[in-house]
C-alpha cells in the first residue's frame, strides 16, 4: 500500500493505492491497482473515529471527487473517517475501458476478464482494504448508493462479521428476481415519467418530434464519433429518474436546431450535449455489466431488449409522442456508440453467460445481526420499490425509511439531511 496527503477546504485527504488480485483466491491470474481517498474533517482528532467506506452507484463509475466539505460527505466526516473507493475498473483504479481492453487477444478473453468486475469482486476488494487499514478484527461501516447498495447487501451475505453498520440509499435489490422482472416493473414507471415530462413541457411534444423526424431523414454523426439514431436519442430519458432530469432534457431539446447554409440542422451544442448526457462511451462497464448486476446462475440474455417488445409505446415509428427510455441497455448500442463498438462481441458473450455466481444468501440475510438502515424512494424509476420492500422484509434487523420527498439522486441533492436522518435512525433517535 502507498499513500499521499492533500488538503481541501475543510477536509483532509489521504490518497491510498493498493494492489489486489484480479481473481480472488487465484493470485497467479494477475493484479489490479485499487485507489481510494480517505476523507476526514480538518481541525480535530480523527484517529479514533470509525471508518465509513462509500460504495458508488453504477456499475462502472468512480467515487465522488469532493471539492470541499459539504453535502453527505460534510455530514459523514463529523462522525467518521470516510473512504471513497474507486471500484475496480473505474477512476484511478485499474480502468476497464475500450483502450485497456484492447490488449486482450479475443472477445472471449475480454468477456472472461470482465466477469471479475461485479459486486462479488468489489466486496472482496473492500475486505482486503479493511484488513490493510483496520487490521483483521477491525469492523467498518458501509454506505452504498444505488448499485453500491447491491454491493452492500452482498457484503452482508458474505462478510457480516466485518461490518459495524450498513446504510443504503436507493439501492436495496431484489434477492432473487432476474433482470426481466426488474424491467417489467420499471418500464411502466418510465412511461409514467414520460407523461409527466410532457405535462410539464407540452411544447416539447413537437420539439422532440421534429428532432426525431430529422434523425429519421438523415445520418447524424456525433462530435466524438458514433451515430445519433432515433433509438439513441430516446436514451436521453435515462435521467428522468433524477430530481432535475426533466429539465436536463428540456433545456437540451428546446434549442436543438441552428440555421445552416443548407437549412436547419442539429447544432453542435445540442449534439455535444447529447454525448455528455450519455455515459456509455466514457464508462463502458456500465453497459457491459448492467444486466449482469442482476444475474444469478442464469443468463441475462438482453432482458431489457426482450421486455421492451411488450411495450409498443416505445416504438419511435408509431407516431404521436416519442417516449424516452430509461436505465436500460440494448445490444444495438454496441454498434452505435463509438467506444462500445470494439466490445460488442464480448458484450454478447457476457449476455449469454449462464454461470454467474449467486450474489445474495437469503438464509444468512434472514439471520442478519448487523444494524442496517435503508432509504427506499417511493417512486424510484431505477430500483423497483416493491422489490426493495421485499428485501427489507427479508433482511433481519433492517430499518427502512420510505419517502416520496426525494428521487433516486437524493443523496447527491440533499445528502446532509438524508445521511443525518439515517444516522439518527441507526442510533434509535427516530
Amino acid at each position: 500500500m502507498s499513500e499521499s496527503g492533500i488538503a481541501l477546504p475543510g477536509l483532509g485527504v489521504v490518497e491510498h493505492e493498493f494492489r489486489v488480485p484480479l481473481v480472488h483466491g487465484a493470485p497467479e491470474r494477475g493484479e489490479l491497482s485499487l485507489f481510494a481517498r480517505e476523507i476526514v474533517a480538518r481541525g480535530g482528532a480523527v484517529e479514533d473515529r470509525p471508518w465509513l467506506v462509500f460504495l458508488q452507484g453504477g456499475p462502472g463509475f468512480e467515487s465522488p471527487r469532493p471539492p470541499s466539505r459539504g453535502g453527505w460527505i460534510g455530514r459523514a466526516v463529523a462522525e467518521y473517517r470516510v473512504l471513497l473507493l474507486d471500484q475496480r475498473g473505474t477512476g484511478r483504479s485499474s480502468r476497464a475501458c475500450t483502450q485497456s481492453l484492447a490488449r486482450f487477444d479475443s472477445p472471449g478473453d475480454q468477456a472472461e476478464y470482465l466477469t471479475h468486475f461485479r459486486a462479488d469482486s468489489i466486496v472482496r476488494d473492500a475486505e482486503l482494504l479493511r484488513r490493510e487499514l483496520l487490521g483483521g478484527d477491525g469492523r467498518w461501516s458501509v454506505l452504498g448508493q444505488s448499485f453500491g447498495g447491491f454491493c452492500a447487501v452482498h457484503y452482508l451475505s458474505t462478510f457480516p462479521e466485518s461490518l459495524r453498520e450498513v446504510y443504503i440509499t436507493g439501492g436495496l435489490p431484489s434477492l432473487s428476481r432476474p433482470a426481466e422482472d426488474v424491467y417489467r416493473a420499471t418500464y411502466p414507471r418510465v412511461l409514467e415519467r414520460n407523461r409527466r415530462y410532457y405535462e410539464r413541457y407540452p411544447a416539447d411534444v413537437d420539439r422532440v418530434r421534429r428532432i426525431l423526424e430529422h434523425l429519421e431523414a438523415r445520418d447524424v454523426h456525433l462530435p466524438g464519433g458514433g451515430s445519433l439514431t432515433p433509438r439513441r436519442f430516446q436514451q436521453l430519458g435515462l435521467v428522468f429518474g433524477q430530481s432535475d432530469g426533466f429539465e436536463q432534457v428540456h433545456y437540451l431539446v428546446e434549442d436543438a436546431f441552428v440555421c445552416a447554409p443548407e437549412g436547419a440542422e442539429l447544432s453542435y451544442a445540442f449534439l455535444s450535449g447529447v454525448e455528455r448526457a450519455q455515459p456509455f462511451d466514457a464508462n463502458p462497464l456500465y453497459a457491459l455489466l448492467h444486466e449482469a448486476c442482476y444475474a444469478q446462475e442464469a443468463a441475462p440474455a438482453w432482458a431489457a431488449e426482450r421486455v421492451r417488445s411488450e411495450h409498443p409505446e416505445f416504438d419511435a415509428a408509431a407516431g404521436g409522442r416519442l417516449f424516452f427510455t430509461g436505465e436500460m441497455v440494448y445490444p444495438w448500442m454496441f454498434a452505435e456508440y463509438e467506444q462500445l463498438r470494439p466490445l460488442g462481441e464480448a458484450a454478447h458473450l457476457l449476455a449469454e453467460r449462464t454461470d454467474w455466481p449467486r450474489l445474495y444468501d437469503p438464509e444468512r440475510l434472514a439471520k442478519n445481526e448487523v444494524p442496517c438502515v435503508a432509504v427506499i424512494y417511493d417512486d424510484d424509476m431505477y430500483v423497483e420499490r416493491s422489490f426493495s420492500l421485499e428485501a427489507a422484509r427479508a433482511i433481519g434487523g433492517l430499518r427502512a425509511w420510505i419517502t416520496n420527498e426525494y428521487e433516486h439522486n437524493g443523496l447527491r441533492v440533499d445528502g446532509e439531511l438524508i445521511l443525518g436522518r439515517m444516522i439518527e435512525m441507526m442510533r434509535g433517535e427516530r
